[in-house]
């Protein structure tokens, strides 16, 4: 095992004239990481796995092992001159108020804020426009360490119930607690062992939730595979709760999901066995004892209710449309013979809402928002002429509601929020941050550059005006190229900061996505994902050909099947980036659907034992199997999260290890596991800032920066 790597550093460039920047080296001894003799056979191929014990997060010694790593990595952090400079800017560009879409629940009008540096956003509400606002819920009181945060927030129909979900530590297991709203008092015990579920609530009576059964082993890596759907009657106790769906052989599905019509007649089921597919059930509540009709009995489209109108259902369908329709169907009669197109497919995706009583469809445009409000016979009533050129969020509500909020934003301006008049089209500034930054100093541009199969891939780049083009502007390249995710331009504190100092910021919309619809994502998955390695590549070749950067000052970064994305992309071509962020990323490709809910993700990614052919495409671009001897990768600082069960941290723990044996240069290979920490949502402010802070600092110092760039011109030097 390589134990030791040197690499070339310097002290702070101190500003006196008198003082000579003096040159040092970073020793890093890395932790000893046993090998343990394990071997998998895959169609006759035998794959050696000497860091299995690794996945076991129970055992004292993958314990002793994060520990002795995260020692390491924040040993070599503290000796960076600028960070703690970082830090104090990073804190002061996030300390402003900010602050969600009001929403009203029965008597009362609830919104989300954060006074600045607050570790969890708290609920407020008010009655009416001129009364001062209370503490609804305040997650920052859950735990002293800001680890346990509100997951979710549902009322029942008329607001004087609600039911809010919690997770502790980064975790996907919920509990949920259940308040009488208008006492603000929690009226019954709190329900346990919840996992990837909404709160659905049927009149004011209860409300329908899933979960797996606790699996044997660690909750935290065991494979959870049969969801259920619930229904939890108040007032009586969770063992109680009467199963609606799931548990059996003929219903055992990965994901089931539940939600009841605005009127409260219809109850919808989505049973799914991958994050793409579901069938749809519907079970009419206002009739007792009536059983379940099956819309769709297969898995072959993304199909969903959003609206009904007494029994005329609409439903939201990629069904011989990849970008996305509105169809609509009587309830008595609503299998797919009977659909007729209510919005029909255009050339863009569709993301439909409805409030107030009409249907707002927003469509991408090259990833970039348009909205058109349509009434409830189809008849288009205006396009909603947007603030700029970015993305607009919300155009939702109650059917009464006049009316409602929505947000926009772009990579070079924060979020803003609109009070919108359902009848008019006219819209008010509601809300504007105030925020030591000018977007007026920044600009983005979209370009579309060729991938390697001649596809055209658009992506936006932003950066200061003025930026000079020489080849030396530190940049990030964010991808993610997955799961049917689009990336639509938005604001970023820590990308503030970093363009601040001179850095751009680029996102190209790489296959796998969902920015051109069903045929954009499909060319990313199973046998194609190559491409969405390849879309990336050819990204930073454009920025390096146009000379917004060089490999010598390149960082590619992504999070989850971004870290993927990350970990193939620096095994395939570590000659073409100076540093390498891989997050919580699925990195063990052979293993992935063994552990949590990964067997889910088998539509983009395939199993290595669905066939021959599909085992070795997998262990082709598999990260931790692609690590080789010899070769000098880039700077790379893994990060993960010790609670993080849905990529368990066993992937980054193993690439990290494979990397530090293997690398033959002098660039360090760190990992960086945050504790009671999982996937990311609801991670504390602290614990953001602390992690952005140290991804910019690591990046900046392995360019070769000795203070931060807007200060100190770029040292150049060799070992």
């Amino acid at each position: 095992m390589k134990k030791l790597a040197s690499l070339a550093a310097t002290t702070l460039l101190l500003v006196s004239c008198e003082t000579t920047p003096k040159k040092e080296k970073i020793t890093v001894k890395y932790p000893t990481t046993a090998k343990v003799d394990s071997v998998d056979t895959y169609f006759g191929v035998a794959i050696n796995d000497p860091y299995r014990w690794l996945e076991d997060d129970k055992s004292p010694e993958t314990e002793s092992w994060v520990k002795a790593q995260n020692n390491v990595t924040y040993g070599y952090l503290e000796h960076i001159p600028f960070r703690s400079d970082l830090k104090k800017r990073l804190e002061k560009l996030w300390n402003y108020e900010k602050l969600g879409s009001p929403f009203k629940e029965g008597e009362y009008t609830y919104f989300y804020k954060n006074d600045g540096l607050q570790n969890q956003y708290v609920v407020y509400r008010k009655k009416g426009e001129d009364t001062d606002a209370e503490v609804f819920l305040d997650p920052n009181t859950f735990s002293k360490d800001g680890t346990t945060s509100l997951a979710g927030l549902a009322f029942s129909k008329d607001g004087s119930k609600a039911a809010y979900s919690i997770s502790e530590g980064g975790s996907d297991w919920r509990k949920v607690i259940i308040l009488d709203a208008a006492k603000n008092e929690i009226i019954e015990d709190t329900l346990v062992d919840i996992k990837f579920s909404g709160i659905s609530w049927k009149e004011n009576e209860g409300f329908y939730y899933s979960s797996y059964d606790k699996p044997k082993g660690s909750e935290l890596s065991a494979k959870t595979d049969q969801h259920k759907l619930y229904y939890h009657k108040l007032g009586t106790p969770q063992k109680e709760d009467i199963l609606i769906y799931g548990g059996t052989p003929d219903q055992k599905h990965r994901y089931i999901s539940g939600s009841v019509t605005e009127d409260g007649q219809y109850l919808f089921v989505y049973p799914s066995t991958s994050t793409s597919g579901n069938k749809l059930l519907m079970k009419d509540l206002s009739k007792v004892d009536a059983e379940f009709a099956t819309i769709l009995d297969h898995t072959d489209t993304d199909s969903y209710i959003i609206e009904n109108k007494g029994s005329k259902l609409y439903i939201m369908t990629n069904m011989d449309a990849p970008n996305q329709k509105i169809v609509t169907v009587d309830a008595a009669n609503p299998s797919a013979e009977n659909w007729v197109d209510f919005i029909p497919e255009t050339e863009n995706v569709l993301s439909p809402n409805t409030g107030g009583g009409y249907f707002f469809a927003e469509y991408m445009v090259d990833a970039i928002s348009k909205v058109f409000q349509y009434d409830y016979d189809g008849k288009l009533i205006r396009e909603v002429k947007l603030p700029g050129v970015g993305s607009a969020g919300g155009f939702g509500g109650k059917k009464e509601d006049k009316e409602f909020y929505f947000s926009f934003t772009n990579y070079n301006t924060p979020g803003s929020l609109y009070k919108y008049n359902v009848d008019t089209g006219a819209y008010t500034q509601y809300w504007k941050p105030n925020i030591d930054f000018n977007p007026s100093d920044y600009e983005s541009k979209q370009v579309f550059y060729t991938s390697k199969d001649g596809t055209k891939i658009p992506m936006i780049i932003t950066h200061k005006k003025g930026l000079g083009l020489n080849g030396k502007n530190p940049t990030i390249l964010y991808g993610y190229g997955g799961f049917n995710v689009s990336l639509t331009p938005s604001f970023s504190i820590s990308n503030a900061v970093w363009m601040e100092q001179g850095g751009v910021y680029a996102v190209p919309n790489l296959r796998g996505g969902g920015e051109y619809g069903k045929k954009w994502h499909d060319a990313g998955t199973k046998l194609q994902k190559q491409n969405v390695f390849d879309d990336f590549i050819a990204a930073a070749e454009y920025l390096t050909k146009k000379k917004y950067t060089s490999k010598e000052y390149l960082a590619i970064k992504g999070g989850s099947n971004g870290g993927l994305l990350v970990g193939a992309v620096m095994t395939q071509r570590p000659d073409l980036m100076k540093v390498a962020m891989p997050a919580v990323g699925v990195l063990d490709m052979l293993r992935y659907h063994t552990f949590t809910s990964g067997a889910g993700w088998a539509y983009d990614y395939g199993t290595s034992e669905d066939s021959k052919e599909m085992f070795e495409y997998i262990k082709g671009y598999s990260p931790v199997h692609n690590v080789k001897a010899g070769t000098a990768y880039p700077a790379t600082i893994v990060t993960t999260g010790d609670h993080d069960d849905r990529v368990v941290p066993a992937h980054s723990f193993k690439f990290a290890a494979s990397l530090q044996e293997a690398q033959a240069g002098d660039n360090p290979t760190l990992i960086r596991i945050d504790v009671n920490a999982g996937h990311g949502a609801g991670k504390s402010t602290e614990a953001i800032i602390n992690e952005q802070v140290d991804l910019q600092a690591f990046t900046l110092f392995n360019m070769g920066f000795e203070t931060l760039p807007n200060q100190a011109v770029l040292k150049e030097f060799k070992e």
